[in-house]
């Protein structure tokens, strides 16, 4: 196993510093081999579960946001609980959204709201990990991925929905809590399925996608020699090979000769080819731009983005915090489904916004247990006992609120749900088999979704 440390990340609240890593092995990549995932999609389609060509973008604000501020406003609570700004009307009657969040409000009938989400856990990386994975685990003190992502599990099982693109894609990087790739990761599957990371901000001017070339020299001509001669090399070896490992190995390799000798994934991940004026709707800034990404991607057939937005840990200074991101926020989603109605597909895209948990109701007093206003002006701590997430496209239910949480927005009130079910509708959405089962590198069977069913109400 060789393990490569990045760049030091920020420091979460809990004061530990995260060093982002790779881990590239072959570990648990021989979990799975061709003959099994084609008798897998073979069981699908004879079970009444078609192939599907339908893709999901998941924007993940990294860090938890504050579900009293965005989508669950309490206008009657105390003032400590309410949300900082008014809610304003949709064009859904009934449903509210922040004043924030004007351009969302135009357009309620093409999302959901899931209300009544919970897992009950404050730690950022357990929090993180149950909404990722679908399991617990992990901790402050022990941050390590212990399941694979959901997006993962599901790639794993449709591939790319077109040749030449990567199936599963991190945006502007793969990272969650602080860590690369973090619970978008493989995990125990490989780190074949690991998200492709670009490497760099879509938003930046010289914006170029990293490892989509062959190294400065080596010309194509030479890339295709060095293939064959791996392949020969390979052959020597073959015989002694049990244990398909070297089969998986094959597809990891051949994806990446795919990325490098095609010209797919070179001009899927050039923004210059879109139109300014589409370019300024969705925002120039790094999460726009790679909001506008993941719609080409899709469009493109890669079937899994995720769009890191970190920065959402607001113990204090929350309401000046916001006022920069919110506005952010309401821009590149209304654009998003905008564009995607726009190109008709609406229908084959599911757009998913949430983070690892919401925020204490009760405002603290910016000290941080400090002196009151110490660090700053008030802000809301962990909490995973409530927290909104939004839901819209492919093919589900839009201008639908599910569930509720009580007066205080403290915990669900009406229709309980868990990240198992929010998996189970991603998997509905992309036809993949809810009942999935994966061996860890121990040998033990694991269910992909522990607990969980699709969220009737969207469905």
């Amino acid at each position: 196993m060789l393990r490569i440390l990045g760049k030091p990340t920020t420091r979460y609240c809990d004061r530990v510093s995260r060093r982002s890593f790779l881990e590239i092995g072959v570990c648990g990549m021989a979990s799975i081999g061709l003959p099994q995932l084609l008798e897998a999609k073979e069981a699908a389609r004879t079970q009444g579960r078609p192939a599907r060509d339908t893709s999901v973008i998941l924007i993940w604000l990294d860090g938890g946001p504050s579900h009293l501020d965005t989508y669950d406003m309490k206008p009657l609570a105390p003032v400590e609980y309410r949300g900082l700004w008014r809610p304003i009307p949709t064009n859904v009657a009934g449903i509210e959204v922040t004043e924030m969040f004007p351009r969302q409000a135009k357009i309620a009938d093409r999302f959901s709201i899931v209300r009544s989400l919970h897992h009950d856990n404050g730690d950022h990386f357990t929090a993180g990990h149950w909404m990722l994975t679908g399991h617990g685990g992990p901790s402050g003190g022990d941050t390590a991925g212990r399941n694979p992502f959901v997006g993962a599990i599901a790639t794993r099982a449709t591939g790319s929905r077109k040749a030449g693109v990567p199936a599963h894609v991190g945006l502007p990087q793969a990272m969650s809590i602080g860590l690369r790739p973090g619970y978008f990761g493989g995990n125990f599957l490989g780190s074949e399925y690991d998200p492709f990371d670009t490497g760099g901000d879509p938003n930046a001017a010289n914006f170029k996608v990293q490892n989509l070339a062959p190294t400065p020299g080596l010309s194509i001509d030479r890339l295709q020699d060095r293939r064959t001669l791996l392949g020969d090399l390979d052959k020597l070896r073959r015989g002694m090979d049990r244990s398909g490992t070297l089969d998986a190995m094959d597809r990891f390799q051949q994806r990446a000769y795919d990325l490098v000798l095609g010209q797919s994934a070179a001009k899927v991940f050039d923004l210059s080819q879109e139109d300014d004026k589409l370019r300024d709707r969705y925002g120039r800034h790094t999460w726009g731009q790679s909001t506008l990404l993941a719609r080409r991607l899709v469009e493109a057939g890669t079937t899994f983005v995720t769009i890191h937005c970190g920065g959402w840990d607001h113990h204090w200074n929350l309401q000046s915090g916001y006022d920069r991101y919110l506005p952010m926020v309401d821009q590149m989603v209304s654009a998003l489904f905008d564009d995607l109605h726009q190109r008709g597909l609406d229908e084959k895209v599911l757009v998913v916004m949430c983070g690892e948990f919401g925020r204490t109701p009760k405002m603290n007093d910016g000290g941080n247990g400090g002196p009151a206003g110490s660090m700053g002006t008030p802000g809301r701590d962990h909490w995973g006992n409530a927290m909104s997430c939004l839901v819209g496209g492919g093919g589900v239910r839009g201008g639908q609120i599910v569930g509720s949480t009580d007066s205080r927005a403290e915990r669900p009130k009406d229709r309980p749900l868990t990240p198992g079910d929010l998996h189970a509708t991603i998997f509905h959405v992309l036809g993949v088999d809810p009942q999935t089962m994966l061996v860890d590198r121990a040998g033990r069977a694991i269910p992909a979704i522990a607990n969980g069913e699709p969220i009737r109400e969207l469905i």
